[in-house]
């Protein structure tokens, strides 16, 4: 069974059901029950802090978006939308016991390779790295916070 792990981020009232041992949280954007798995509370936990602390609208956040990567079918995490429809961040979450390494930020970058989104956020609720593409330079700048939704 799941045990929550405190995060590196505000705690959020979740609604959190439990059914013949399994824990389930619910997911306020997708309007359903999801097991509540390590990777998961860290997601439910970035959703949540990017709506209330950042300012992002809920209507433009997508969760695990499909994607095709060398023939094979993945998914991204979290994708965030401007209001014309483009791609403005990609985040990648992982369970708090998976170290945010130079290899989990080359995974993120294929992914983003097809999405071309401004920003990438790889996080495992205790740490978030931050980096936003310079255009002219071809690479990305590390920042310490992402800004408020307007200010992207």
């Amino acid at each position: 069974m799941f045990t929550p792990t405190p995060l590196n981020l505000p705690p959020y009232p979740f609604k959190i059901t439990k059914k013949n041992d399994v824990v389930f949280i619910f997911d306020e954007l997708r309007k359903k029950h999801l097991v509540l798995t390590p990777e998961e509370w860290v997601r439910q936990h970035f959703i949540q802090n990017l709506i209330l602390e950042k300012k992002f609208p809920r209507s433009l956040i997508q969760i695990e978006g499909g994607l095709v990567l060398n023939q094979l079918q993945k998914r991204s995490d979290i994708l965030v939308y401007n209001t014309a429809g483009e791609k403005l961040m990609l985040i990648e979450c992982k369970a708090p016991k998976v170290k945010i390494t130079p290899s989990v930020f080359d995974q993120a970058s294929r992914y983003n390779s097809i999405h071309q989104a401004r920003w990438i956020v790889l996080t495992n609720g205790l740490q978030h790295v931050y980096a936003r593409m310079d255009a002219e330079k071809g690479r990305f700048n590390f920042v310490q916070e992402i800004p408020e939704y307007l200010e992207l």
